[in-house]
């Protein structure tokens, strides 16, 4: 199972938080055997969700992370090596060749029709000034595709 996760780009990071976003995960490992997660870069989310992952890695080694890169398509092998201290894989999707601004919109698309569940921390009422946010968007587009979404932020 893939789980992919995208939140917005400040968190209110709390111990409930942490504790909420572990055993969530834990459960999607224990219950319903997830073994790959997705990661964008560019929000406090992501991070906090990175350390979880990598910290149930020491319990569960058969779980990878895959870095799922929103800009460099190409990457000098010195990056890549360090990418992979970090990470089992990294990709820089097809489809975010050229998106400009977009690239995040487009990467998280990909993330989600990857995933078999998607961890959001979504607040409905996180608003930019004259657009939507890149985790409304995809929230939306996650919706539409059917998949199953796990909203940390309303479980808090």
């Amino acid at each position: 199972m893939i789980v992919a996760f995208i939140g917005h780009r400040y968190t209110d990071i709390t111990p409930q938080l942490k504790t909420r976003l572990l055993e969530t995960i834990e459960s999607l490992i224990v219950n319903e055997k997830a073994d790959t997660f997705l990661f964008g870069s560019k929000s406090e989310f992501n991070d906090i969700c990175y350390e979880t992952v990598t910290l149930l890695k020491n319990k569960y080694p058969h779980i990878k992370r895959i870095y799922v890169r929103g800009e460099y398509e190409y990457i000098h092998d010195d990056y890549r090596n360090y990418l992979l201290t970090l990470y089992e894989d990294t990709f820089y999707p097809v489809e975010v060749h050229n998106a400009g601004y977009r690239a995040y919109v487009k990467r998280n698309k990909v993330m989600i029709d990857m995933c078999d569940k998607l961890v959001v921390y979504y607040n409905e009422r996180y608003r930019l000034k004259n657009r939507a946010s890149g985790t409304e968007i995809s929230v939306e587009y996650a919706a539409k595709k059917k998949k199953p979404i796990c909203n940390i932020f309303k479980e808090l």
